[in-house]
């Protein structure tokens, strides 16, 4: 089975056009190696896949014959994927709602005035200080 075809019907991806999408990219790996969407899988391979700026690892069990419902999901694919993995998307969201929440518009007069102190204070450092003639 192609590598696109067996992660749609594993329902890593929505469709299939999107897995094939993530393999031209190089988001899918098998055994470490990048590979085409036409790249056959067999049981026992490992597949690292790139989603969401996450790896997840997975470990192909069984080859389905179509796509499968996602409760029986788990008889065809082993996730192998560490913690750590999802903890670090833990963090990068809060430190993304830490500011502004996505969508909120145009920066505020407030930060307009940041950035403006900020490039004034570049800008100073960056030119030396003339001394007078008259001294």
């Amino acid at each position: 089975m192609r590598v696109d075809k067996y992660l749609w019907c594993v329902r890593y991806f929505k469709t299939r056009s999107i897995a094939t999408h993530a393999c031209k990219q190089g988001k899918v790996k098998i055994n470490g190696a990048n590979v085409k969407p036409s790249r056959e899988v067999y049981a026992t391979d490992k597949i690292t896949v790139r989603k969401e700026q996450i790896d997840y690892e997975i470990e192909v069990l069984d080859l389905p014959t179509s796509r499968v419902g996602a409760k029986i999901a788990g008889l065809y694919v082993n996730d192998i994927t560490p913690k750590e993995a999802f903890a670090n998307k833990e963090l990068l969201k809060y430190s993304q709602e830490y500011y502004r929440k996505k969508g909120t518009g145009r920066p505020t007069k407030k930060d307009r005035r940041d950035i403006d102190e900020l490039l004034d204070t570049e800008e100073d450092l960056e030119k030396p200080e003339k001394k007078d003639k008259s001294e």
